[in-house]
């Protein structure tokens, strides 16, 4: 038992060995593993691939913080409007409730509620409350919730197409860089993985870089997409509870 460990042991300490003196072979060849020396030995279809990525990096982080932004916005003064607009209309006062709503514009549940109040009372406060006014404010309160939802969507797609394109990118260039590691060693007349352990390090940076890309892109698309159903709940019972009210204040 000693012995087959020994034995294993040495079996590794020698793979290890002959590890490094590829590397360090792969040194003296000229080979460097630095990104700025892969960059240099890179022919122009893989750099493309590298800029392509880039760009798409950009985009999403630009997405990233746009969304993260607006929908703090939106949570903040979310937050602000509910019991105001709710105690304005306890009193029955559409007015103050209206302006309530345009004091917190970037509140989801603001802009969805202020459109319904703006119909109902486009109706005039005269006179009992019909079953017309109340449906027409119904429409218009499914109408809002269409814009909004769209509104807090926005980017959303573009981020999904960066995470499930971008690992297939990387790995095109890595391919197309492989291809041309290849073609050295039929040029060169040389044979052994440190032919073409620069070219093959070269072309698995931009695999790399796509995953770095998607995982990021991937994730906060996962976690946006929660968001924007929960504030579809949200504005769900918002109207549901407004026009609930709608039919109460009719039956006085």
């Amino acid at each position: 038992m000693i012995l087959a460990h020994i034995a294993t042991s040495a079996h590794a300490l020698s793979h290890l060995t002959s590890s490094l003196a590829f590397f360090q072979d792969a040194a003296a060849g000229g080979n460097s593993f630095s990104l700025v020396d892969m960059w240099n030995h890179m022919s122009w279809i893989p750099k493309v691939i590298v800029g392509i990525l880039f760009v798409m990096s950009i985009w999403s982080l630009a997405v990233i913080i746009d969304r993260a932004l607006y929908f703090s916005a939106a949570r903040k003064q979310s937050r602000e409007f509910a019991p105001k607009v709710a105690g304005a209309l306890k009193n029955g006062n559409l007015d103050e409730a209206i302006k309530v709503a345009d004091r917190t514009k970037k509140s989801h549940l603001a802009e969805v509620v202020t459109s319904g109040l703006q119909e109902f009372r486009s109706f005039g406060s005269g006179g009992a409350i019909t079953e017309e006014q109340i449906e027409s404010s119904k429409r218009a309160l499914e109408r809002s919730e269409a814009i909004v939802h769209s509104k807090l969507k926005r980017g959303l797609g573009g981020l999904a197409t960066i995470g499930s394109t971008a690992p297939f990118i990387g790995l095109l260039g890595t391919v197309i860089g492989i291809l041309n590691a290849f073609q050295q060693i039929a040029t060169q007349k040389t044979s052994g993985i440190g032919a073409v352990a620069g070219g093959i390090s070269e072309a698995l940076v931009t695999t790399a870089f796509g995953l770095v890309v998607a995982i990021p892109a991937v994730m906060t698309f996962n976690y946006f997409t929660n968001k924007v159903e929960a504030f579809d709940v949200e504005m769900d019972n918002s109207s549901s509870e407004l026009v609930d009210y709608f039919i109460k204040q009719s039956h006085r």
